[in-house]
C-alpha cells in the first residue's frame, strides 16, 4: 500500500463537514495564491515567498503578518487552529513546486519531497511570556521568548507505520499524530478468511520498521530569560519538540523567539492511577525557532529612541556621566565604576579570517577589604545588564558554572545542560566570593573566559558550546582582609592563569580617614532617610498624612545622570549599533606604552629582589587596553578608537591592575623593616605564652634591648592585635596572648 502523497507530515485529523472550517479545496487554493502572488508593499512584484520555495524546496519561511495582509481569515486560522491549516498550507506548498517544474522528457511529472513550512510572526501576537500562556490557548499558535538549556539527541519518529497482519499478511499503512502523539492501531484486520468465512483475530498487527516512513526529532528544553524571571520565583522551563529541518539548529545556551503550536501529552509517570485521568502536561510543537538577537530586532528601538541615543553620544561629558550613573548609591570608588562601565559596554568582537575569534568581552576582578561595596557593585550589573546570570562561589560547582551531562530519568538518555556562563551568552556573569570557589572549579572556566567556548566531551557527548560572556567577579583576600606585611601572593590567593584572565584588577581597601569617614557616613544616613517606606505608613508609624507623600522618598545627591532604564536601555543599543576599532596612530601609541609596561615589570621585579607578581604583564594585557579603548569609543558611538580613548584606557589600568602588580612588591629597605617586625612578633611569642601577661611599657624597654625600635615593635603588636592574637587589658596597658 503506498503512503498518501498529500497527506505531509502533518496526519489532517480535519472533517470538510464541520461548519467552522473552511473547505480544503479553497483553503488550499488561497494558500497557493498568497504563495504566488503576495509582494511587500514596499517591493512591488517581488513575489518573496514563491521565490523562496524555488530557490529551497525542502522548507518555507512565512511571516504571519504577510498572511495577515493577504487574508485576514487565512492568518486567523493559522493562529487558532495551526494542527488544520499548518497541512494544508504545506499541501499548497508542495502542489506549486509540482506545477511549477514540467514534466520529465519520460513524460512524468517530477517528484518533490514534502515542504516544511516554518510560521513565525515579525510582530508579537497572543500572551507573552510562560506565566501568560493558560490553557485557553492549548492547540493554538503562541509566541514564547527564552533560553535553551539542554537538547537532546536526534531520534526518528514515524509520520506513517506500515503495520501487517500476522494471519493473514495484509499490509495497512497507519497514520502517526506529529509532537509526542502516537498512533492507533486498528482493533482487528478487516480480511476475511473465504474458506472459514472468519474474520482474523483482534490484535494481530505486527509493525513493518523498514517500511514505515520517518522524520527526525528532537526534544529541547526551553527556560525563562533571567530578566524575566519574577523576584524570589524559581525559573519556568517548557518542553518543546522540534522535527524535520528544525533539528540540530540550537544549541544549549540559546536565546530564542520560539513560534509553535501548544499541546497537552501525558508522561509515564502519571499512569499510575485512574485519578491522574485528566492530567495534561503541555509542551510545544515548534513550528520556527530564531535567534532572540535577530527576532523583532528593527522593532527594538524606536526612532525617537535612536535619536535620543545620539544625543546623548555627543554629549563631551558622557563618558563621566555613565561611570556617574554606576551604582550611584555607593559613594567613592569612581575607577572602579569606570571600569564597569566599560564591562558593560564591552570592546568589539573580532572574527579573523581564519575562523577563529578574539573576545572583545571584558572581565573585572575586585579584591580587597570586607564592607567596600563589592557585592552591591555585582547586584547593580546584574539588574543593568540586558543578559545577566548572578552567582555565588560557595554555591557554584564546574558543572554549574560550564555545562552538565544529565541523564533523563525516563528514557536514560544523556542530554546536554547550560551552566551560568553558557545561559549568559552574550552578557554577564557576576560570580560573588570568588576566592571560595574550589580550585578545580574555577580552572573548569579558564577555557571560557579566554577562548569563550565551553567544550563538553562526556558520556559519548562531544561538543563546544558558545560562552560569548564578561565576568565580574569580587573575592577577599585569604586572611579576610588585606594585608600590608604579607607578600602580593599571600594577599591574592589565586593562580597566575585565571590572574591574566581579567582585565581589570582592583585591590579594594578600607582605610581609615576622618574626612573620607564623613563624607561615606554623611552618604549612607542619606541614602537611609530616602529609601521608601511601606505605603500607608508615615514617619511617625501612623497613617500618612493627607497630601504627604507616603513612601517618605527624599532626593538625595545620589540621584544619577542617567537613570537605570535608560542606561539599560543605551547599553543594549550601543552593543548592538556600534563595533569600534582601533586607529593606526593609536594602535601605534598604544604599542608604545605596552613596551613601557613590560619595561616597568621587569624594573620593578628587579628592585624587590626577584619576586614575582602574581599578576603577571603578558599579551592579554595589550588585548586587555585595546578592549578597554574600545569600550570608551563605543559608549560616545564612535567608529574608531582614538588618542584621548587610548589614553584613558590606559590611566584606567594603571590605577587598577598596574597597582595590584605593585602592591605586594617591596624594595630592599622595606623588606628589611618587614623582617624586623617579623622578628619581633616571633620573639613575642617564645616570651608569652597562650593566656600570658606584659606589660606594655616592659614589652618597649625588653625590645629595646635586644635593638629593637618603638615602631617596629608598635607595628608588630598591631599586627597581632588585628589577627587576634594578642588582646589589651588595663585600660591599654597590659597585653594577653590569646592564641
Amino acid at each position: 500500500m503506498a503512503f498518501d502523497e498529500g497527506g505531509v507530515y502533518y496526519a489532517f485529523q480535519g472533517d470538510e463537514d464541520q461548519q467552522d472550517l473552511r473547505p480544503r479545496a479553497q483553503t488550499i487554493a488561497d494558500f497557493k495564491d498568497f504563495i504566488t502572488k503576495f509582494y511587500p508593499a514596499n517591493q512591488q512584484q517581488t513575489f518573496i515567498y514563491r521565490d523562496k520555495l524555488m530557490k529551497n524546496h525542502a522548507s518555507l519561511e512565512v511571516d504571519l503578518v504577510h498572511v495577515r495582509e493577504f487574508n485576514q481569515e487565512l492568518g486567523d486560522g493559522l493562529e487558532n487552529k495551526p494542527a488544520e491549516y499548518l497541512p494544508l498550507f504545506e499541501r499548497a506548498a508542495k502542489e506549486v513546486l509540482q506545477e511549477d517544474h514540467q514534466l520529465t522528457a519520460e513524460g512524468e511529472e517530477q517528484a518533490f519531497e514534502d515542504v516544511q513550512l516554518l510560521l513565525f510572526s515579525s510582530q508579537p501576537f497572543g500572551p507573552q511570556g510562560m506565566r501568560s500562556i493558560t490553557s485557553g490557548r492549548v492547540s493554538q499558535l503562541v509566541q514564547i521568548s527564552g533560553i535553551v538549556t539542554s537538547c537532546s539527541k536526534q531520534k526518528h519518529k514515524a509520520s506513517y507505520l506500515t503495520v501487517q497482519c500476522k494471519e493473514c499478511r495484509a499490509t495497512q499503512v497507519v497514520p502517526c499524530k506529529p509532537g509526542l502523539g502516537g498512533a492507533l492501531l486498528p482493533r482487528r484486520c478487516e480480511t476475511v478468511d473465504p474458506v472459514t468465512n472468519t474474520p482474523c483475530p483482534p490484535n494481530s498487527w505486527v509493525v513493518l520498521g523498514e517500511r514505515s516512513r520517518y522524520v527526525d526529532q528532537q526534544t529541547l528544553k526551553l527556560q525563562e530569560r533571567p530578566e524575566d524571571i519574577p523576584t524570589g520565583e524559581l525559573p519556568r522551563t517548557l518542553l518543546m519538540v522540534a522535527d524535520r529541518h528544525l533539528v540540530g539548529r540550537v544549541t544549549p545556551g540559546s536565546r530564542l523567539v520560539v513560534t509553535g503550536i501548544y499541546c497537552t501529552h501525558r508522561s509515564a509517570a502519571m499512569d499510575k492511577g485512574p485519578a491522574n485521568a485528566t492530567l495534561q502536561l503541555p509542551y510545544l510543537r515548534v513550528v520556527d525557532l530564531q535567534e532572540d538577537s535577530q527576532a523583532h530586532a528593527d522593532d527594538s528601538f524606536s526612532n525617537a529612541e535612536r535619536q535620543a541615543f545620539l544625543d546623548l553620544s555627543h554629549d563631551p561629558d558622557i563618558i563621566p556621566k555613565i561611570a556617574a550613573s554606576i551604582a550611584p548609591k555607593i559613594r567613592g570608588h569612581d575607577d572602579i565604576k569606570m571600569a564597569i562601565a566599560c564591562l558593560l559596554f564591552g570592546g568589539s568582537r573580532k572574527i579573523m579570517p581564519d575562523g577563529t575569534a578574539r573576545r572583545g568581552d571584558i572581565n573585572v576582578l575586585l579584591l580587597g577589604d570586607p564592607s567596600v561595596g563589592k557585592s552591591q557593585f555585582l547586584k547593580f550589573v546584574s539588574k543593568v545588564a540586558p543578559i545577566c546570570v548572578y552567582t555565588s562561589g560557595k554555591g557554584s560547582s564546574a558543572a554549574g558554572l560550564t555545562a552538565a551531562v544529565v541523564q533523563d530519568a525516563s528514557s536514560r538518555e544523556f542530554f546536554l545542560e547550560g551552566g551560568a556562563m553558557v545561559l549568559a551568552d552574550g552578557g554577564v556573569v557576576c560570580i560573588d566570593e570568588f576566592d571560595k570557589m574550589r580550585p578545580e572549579d574555577r580552572v573548569a572556566i579558564h577555557e571560557a573566559m579566554e577562548q569563550q567556548t565551553i567544550s563538553i566531551a562526556k558520556a559519548g557527548i562531544t561538543t563546544v558550546l558558545k560562552s560569548r560572556t564578561s565576568v565580574l567577579a569580587a573575592a577577599n583576600p585569604p586572611s579576610g582582609r588585606y594585608d600590608d606585611l604579607s607578600s602580593a601572593s599571600d594577599n591574592i590567593d589565586l593562580q597566575t592563569t585565571i590572574l591574566s584572565r581579567f582585565d581589570l584588577i582592583f585591590i579594594v581597601r578600607d582605610v581609615p580617614d576622618e574626612a573620607r569617614d564623613q563624607d561615606i557616613a554623611r552618604h549612607v544616613l542619606s541614602v537611609h532617610s530616602g529609601a521608601s517606606r511601606p505605603q500607608g505608613v508615615a514617619r511617625g508609624g501612623g497613617a500618612a498624612a493627607a497630601g504627604g507623600n507616603a513612601n517618605g522618598d527624599v532626593a538625595s545627591d545620589s540621584d544619577p545622570p542617567i537613570d537605570e532604564v535608560t542606561l539599560k536601555r543605551f547599553i543594549k543599543y550601543c552593543r548592538s549599533h556600534c563595533f569600534p576599532r582601533m586607529e593606526e596612530q593609536s594602535a601605534g601609541r598604544l604599542v608604545a606604552k605596552y613596551v613601557e609596561l613590560r619595561d616597568k615589570a621587569r624594573q620593578a621585579k628587579a628592585s624587590s629582589e626577584g619576586e614575582d607578581s602574581p599578576i603577571p604583564m603578558t599579551v592579554r594585557q595589550l588585548e586587555a587596553l585595546v578592549r578597554i579603548s574600545e569600550s570608551f569609543a563605543r559608549m560616545s558611538l564612535a567608529a574608531e578608537a582614538d588618542d584621548g580613548h587610548v589614553a584613558a584606557a590606559f590611566d584606567l589600568f594603571t590605577k587598577s591592575t598596574i597597582n595590584a602588580m605593585n602592591a605586594g612588591l617591596i624594595n630592599s629597605s622595606e623588606r628589611l623593616e618587614v623582617s624586623a617586625t617579623q622578628d619581633v612578633e616571633a620573639r613575642l611569642c617564645e616570651r608569652l605564652h597562650i593566656g600570658g601577661h606584659v606589660s606594655y611599657r616592659r614589652l618597649l624597654e625588653d625590645m629595646a634591648g635586644l635593638g629593637y625600635s618603638n615602631q617596629q615593635v608598635g607595628l608588630a603588636v598591631k599586627v597581632m592585635l588585628s589577627r587576634g592574637q594578642l588582646r589589651r587589658k588595663a585600660e591599654g596597658k597590659m597585653l594577653e596572648r590569646c592564641q
